[in-house]
C-alpha cells in the first residue's frame, strides 16, 4: 500500500484559502445508493457547521447494467471551515464501491490520495465489465494512492445478519456501512442519520434497524481497525457564519421557494404547467409540495400543453411558471412566442443539460444562451437572466416575477443541471428585506362612447392587465398582429413596424429597474477581467482569487441580467486590456459580448459535460497574461 502522501496535504501546496478543507467522492453502482449516501453525508456536514458545496454526478441511462463503466453513480462534495464556493477540482478521498467505479473516477483523484474500495466486488465478473485484465487493488497500478481494500459487502452482511435479511437485501445496506465509516473519519455524529432512517423506515422498522447496525459498523471499524496508516481521523472546524437559520438547499429547491415567494410579493396565485425531463422534473416535484401557497401543479402530456396551459393561467389572472431542459424548451418556443405577442407575464425556467437532442440528460452545460436571447421566429425579445448558484435561484427567481408582471411580458430563467442538483448552505432571509410588488389589475370602465385599448401603455410601455370577465373590459388578444389602438387584427406595414419597436423597447426598459453590473473581485482598469455567467461563478472567483494572491492583474465580473444587460457593462468592459469569457459551450455570451459592445471578448470553452475545475481557470488566466 502506497503511505507517499498524507491525505492531510493530498500531495500538493495547498494556498491559505483552501486550508480546512477537503473533497471526498463517493462512487458505486447506479444501484449502491451513491446519490443517497452523499446526500446524508451533507446533511451531517451541515450540522456540523461547515461550508460546503457538492456535485452529483449521475449516469445517463436509466438503470445501466450492473457494474458497467456508464452505470457509475458518484457524488462529490466539498467541505471546510472556510468559504466553500466549487465542489473541488480533485477529491482527496475516493470510496469506491466496484471495479467500475474505481475505474471512471480515479484519474481524478489527487496524487497521494485515499482509495476505500470494497474488494468484495472485485470479482472476476465485476473486473472483466470495468475492462480491467488484473485486479488492480493487487497489481500496484494504483501505487500513485493509498489504498484502503476493505470487504464492506461482507462486513455488511455480518452486520445486519440478526435482522434476517436475505443477501440482496443486506447488501443494500452496504451505503449506510460506508456512510458510517466516512461520518467516523470526518468526526462527525450519527444522530441525525439514525433518526432519518427510522423515520424513512417507520412503516418496516426491520429495515431501519438493519441499515443502523450497517451504520454504526462501518462507525465501529474506522475506530476498531487500525486504519491510520492510511488515514487519521480529521475534524473540520466550523465555518465562521453570520448569525442566521441556516438549511442546505438544492437550486431546484431555491427556484421553487424563489418563485412561491415572487408570487406572494405579487399577490398572486400560481400556475406551473410541466412535463418531466432531466434535470428540470424537480421543480414540480418540490412545487407539487407546496399547496398551501397558493400553487397550482399541472403535469400535461407533452410539453407544449405544459405552456400553453400557463399562458392561459396568465390570461385568467394567476402567475403562469413552466419549466423544462433544452429539447423542452425548443419545443415551447411557438408557445412563447404567443406569450410574447399576447404580452402577458409568465416564467419559463430552463434547466440546462449537454448537447442537442437528447444529448447528455444528465451532464451539465451552458449551451442554451442561444436559444434563450435569439431562439424564437420572429422579433421575439424576452428578458433573461442566469442563476449563478444554488442559493442565489432564490433571488432570481423573485426577480423574474418581478420583471414579468411589472412589463408584462415572459422571462426566462436560466439555470443547469449541476445548479439544479448541487447544494450548498442557504441563509434563510428574512421576508422582511423584500419589498412586494403587488399586481394592478386594470378595471376601470371606458366612458360612454368609447372603447377599451387593450394596448395603452404605462410609463415603462407595460400594456394593463385585465382579467377576464371584468365588466365593460372585453377585448382581443392572440398570436395575429393587433392594432396598437383597438387591439383588432392589423396587417399593415405601418402597424406590425409600430408594434415590433414597442414591444422591444419594452424589454429594454427593464434595464432602467436593474442594478449597474459590479465587479465581483477586482477593481476597474485591470489587466485582465474574467466574465462569467450562471454555474462557472464558483472555480472563476476562485481562480481569479489564486491569481490576486499571486500578485496578477486580474478581474472577476459576473452577469445575472443577460437580456437586456446592465446599462453600464459595456463602459466597464472597455477598461480592461483583455477580457475572458470561460462558458461550457463553444462561446455564446462571448458572442453576445462582442455584439453588443464591440469588446475584444476572448473565449474559455469546455462542454464535457462536467463543470470547470479552478485550474483551468488559473491555466487560462496565467495564458491571457502571457
Amino acid at each position: 500500500m502506497a503511505t507517499a502522501h498524507s491525505i492531510e496535504d493530498g500531495g500538493r501546496a495547498r494556498v491559505p484559502h483552501e486550508q480546512g478543507a477537503v473533497v471526498v467522492r463517493f462512487a458505486g453502482d447506479s444501484g449502491d445508493g451513491m446519490q443517497l449516501t452523499g446526500g446524508q453525508f451533507t446533511l451531517s456536514t451541515a450540522l456540523a457547521g461547515n461550508d460546503l458545496a457538492t456535485f452529483p454526478d449521475f449516469p445517463a441511462e436509466i438503470r445501466a447494467p450492473q457494474g458497467t463503466l456508464f452505470g457509475v453513480s458518484a457524488f462529490q462534495i466539498n467541505f471546510g471551515s472556510t468559504s466553500i464556493e466549487t465542489a473541488g477540482d480533485e477529491p482527496e478521498v475516493l470510496i469506491a464501491m466496484n471495479p467500475a467505479a474505481l475505474k471512471t473516477n480515479v484519474d481524478a483523484l489527487t496524487p497521494g490520495g485515499l482509495i476505500i474500495a470494497d474488494a468484495g466486488e472485485f470479482g472476476a465478473r465485476n473486473l472483466a465489465k470495468a475492462g480491467y485484465a488484473a485486479d488492480p487493488l493487487e497489481d500496484g497500478s494504483l501505487a500513485r494512492w493509498q489504498l484502503l481494500s476493505i470487504d464492506i459487502s461482507a462486513l455488511t452482511i455480518e452486520a445486519v445478519k440478526p435482522f434476517g435479511l436475505g443477501n440482496k437485501e443486506a447488501l443494500r445496506c452496504k451505503n449506510m456501512w460506508t456512510l458510517g465509516l466516512a461520518l467516523w473519519m470526518f468526526d462527525r455524529p450519527r444522530d441525525p442519520i439514525t433518526d432519518w432512517l427510522k423515520a424513512k423506515f417507520a412503516a418496516k422498522p426491520e429495515l431501519a434497524e438493519a441499515n443502523i447496525a450497517a451504520l454504526n459498523a462501518g462507525h465501529a471499524y474506522g475506530e476498531t481497525a487500525e486504519i491510520g496508516y492510511a488515514f487519521r481521523q480529521r475534524h473540520i472546524d466550523p465555518a465562521p457564519t453570520a448569525p442566521g437559520l441556516y438549511r442546505t438547499i438544492t437550486g431546484a429547491e431555491a427556484i421553487s421557494l424563489g418563485l412561491v415567494a415572487g408570487a406572494r410579493l405579487a399577490g398572486l396565485p400560481m400556475f406551473f404547467g410541466g412535463y418531466p425531463i432531466t434535470p428540470a422534473s424537480a421543480i414540480l416535484h418540490h412545487l407539487a409540495r407546496l399547496k398551501e401557497f397558493e400553487v397550482t401543479t399541472f403535469q400535461a402530456e407533452d410539453e407544449i400543453a405544459a405552456i400553453c396551459a400557463a399562458i392561459g393561467a396568465s390570461y385568467a389572472g394567476s402567475l403562469g411558471v413552466t419549466s423544462s431542459s433544452g429539447p423542452g424548451i425548443a419545443l415551447k418556443g411557438e408557445a412563447m412566442g404567443l406569450a410574447i405577442m399576447t404580452e402577458l407575464p409568465l416564467i419559463i425556467v430552463n434547466s440546462q443539460r449537454g448537447g442537442p437532442s437528447t444529448g447528455l440528460p444528465t451532464k451539465t452545460e451552458q449551451s442554451d444562451l442561444y436559444q434563450a436571447v435569439y431562439g424564437r421566429n420572429g422579433d421575439a425579445p424576452l428578458p433573461v437572466i442566469a442563476v449563478r448558484s444554488p442559493a442565489d435561484a432564490f433571488d432570481c427567481a423573485i426577480e423574474a416575477v418581478r420583471i414579468a408582471t411589472q412589463f408584462m411580458t415572459p422571462v426566462i430563467i436560466l439555470t443547469d443541471g449541476y445548479i439544479a442538483n448541487a447544494a450548498e448552505p442557504w441563509r434563510v432571509p428574512d421576508h422582511e428585506v423584500y419589498q412586494a410588488f403587488p399586481v394592478d389589475f386594470f378595471d376601470e370602465s371606458p366612458r360612454e362612447g368609447e372603447k377599451f385599448n387593450p394596448y395603452r401603455r404605462d410609463a415603462k410601455l407595460a400594456r394593463p392587465w385585465v382579467r377576464p370577465g371584468t365588466p365593460g373590459l372585453t377585448h382581443r388578444i392572440g398570436g395575429i398582429e393587433k392594432s396598437s389602438d383597438s387591439g383588432n387584427i392589423d396587417y399593415s406595414a405601418s402597424n406590425h413596424q409600430r408594434m415590433t419597436d414597442i414591444r422591444a423597447r419594452k424589454v429594454l426598459n427593464v434595464a432602467d429597474t436593474i442594478p449597474g453590473q459590479d465587479i465581483a473581485l477586482g477593481e476597474p482598469g485591470e489587466k485582465l477581467a474574467v466574465v462569467g455567467w450562471g454555474s462557472t461563478f464558483g472555480p472563476i472567483h476562485q481562480g481569479v482569487l489564486r491569481a490576486r494572491d499571486e500578485g496578477k492583474s486580474v478581474a472577476h465580473i459576473h452577469i445575472r441580467y443577460i437580456w437586456p444587460m446592465p446599462k453600464n457593462l459595456g463602459d466597464l468592459l472597455k477598461t480592461y486590456d483583455r477580457i475572458l469569457v470561460p462558458e461550457l459551450n463553444t462561446g455564446q455570451l462571448k458572442t453576445l459580448l462582442r455584439d453588443q459592445f464591440l469588446v475584444d471578448a476572448r473565449p474559455l470553452n469546455k462542454v464535457s459535460g462536467h463543470p470547470f475545475r479552478i485550474a483551468e481557470i488559473e491555466a487560462a488566466i496565467e495564458a491571457s497574461l502571457g
